[in-house]
């Protein structure tokens, strides 16, 4: 399906990283064609797990660079595209949606618009997800991804009315992502593991590996609420269960 998938969160450290990585081994283990772009210059933490398997492109206000971001657009015409955006990059990836009239094209393009906006619970996050939401309304599908790794209680979110209200009328799927044990997540990252070679990694051990299946699954079962992907008929049981075929590097070749 041919669409852009923006890991989004314009916060720092609001778990927009790891998200993504989770993102792509969902693609990898339901045979998903995708494109990874890592569009984070300063820390470019995704692609850094990918390095074989990635492509760069930048969004900024400069006029110089302003026509680094079209890549994404131009392979979104064939594949998905996940993209791992940076913080405090909604002026510039605004802009270049505005300036460059990307969804009226990419409505003559059949081309989609996904949105999914890692949340902290802090009200900072919340106010800058309503923002976007405001901006784009229906234009863009926005999913609302609630981070339970770092909030464990969302009574104080669930009590917005505003919040509640954008919800409804704009139909946001909300998903909850849910912890990474620290132990493990610590391993894989100071190793630049990726989770499809993670799965065979021994200094997990057992235990860890099991943590790790455990999280997977329930990134995957939540990532299937909100309804986005169009999954293969062969993709009905559970992606942990499945033999990875595919190098650790994530590339999937098959196209639908």
């Amino acid at each position: 399906m041919a669409a852009i998938h923006f890991i989004d969160g314009e916060k720092g450290g609001v778990g927009k990283s790891l998200f993504a990585r989770v993102m792509v081994q969902y693609c990898i283990d339901n045979k998903l064609p995708y494109e990874l772009v890592e569009a984070d210059q300063s820390n470019p933490d995704v692609g850094a797990f990918y390095p074989d398997n990635h492509k760069i492109a930048v969004f900024s206000e400069s006029e110089r660079k302003a026509y680094d971001a079209d890549e994404i657009f131009n392979l979104a015409l064939t594949t998905s595209v996940i993209v791992n955006l940076p913080a405090q990059v909604y002026p510039a990836v605004t802009d270049w949606i505005e300036r460059n009239q990307i969804l009226e094209i990419t409505g003559k393009n059949k081309v989609k618009i996904y949105k999914w906006f890692v949340c902290s619970g802090g009200y900072d996050s919340v106010q800058l997800f309503i923002q976007s939401l405001e901006r784009f309304e229906n234009k863009i599908k926005h999913i609302f991804v609630r981070n339970c790794g770092l909030c464990d209680d969302w009574k104080h979110v669930d009590g917005r009315k505003d919040l509640q209200e954008l919800i409804k009328a704009y139909k946001v799927a909300v998903i909850n992502f849910p912890k990474f044990s620290y132990r493990e997540r610590d391993i894989l990252d100071a190793n630049q593991i990726n989770f499809s070679a993670a799965r065979d990694y021994g200094e997990l051990g057992v235990l860890g590996k099991q943590r790790l299946h455990n999280f997977l699954k329930k990134a995957s079962e939540e990532i299937e609420k909100a309804k986005i992907w169009n999954l293969p008929a062969a993709s009905i049981t559970s992606p942990t269960e499945k033999v990875d075929d595919a190098n650790v590097n994530g590339k999937v070749a098959t196209k639908k």
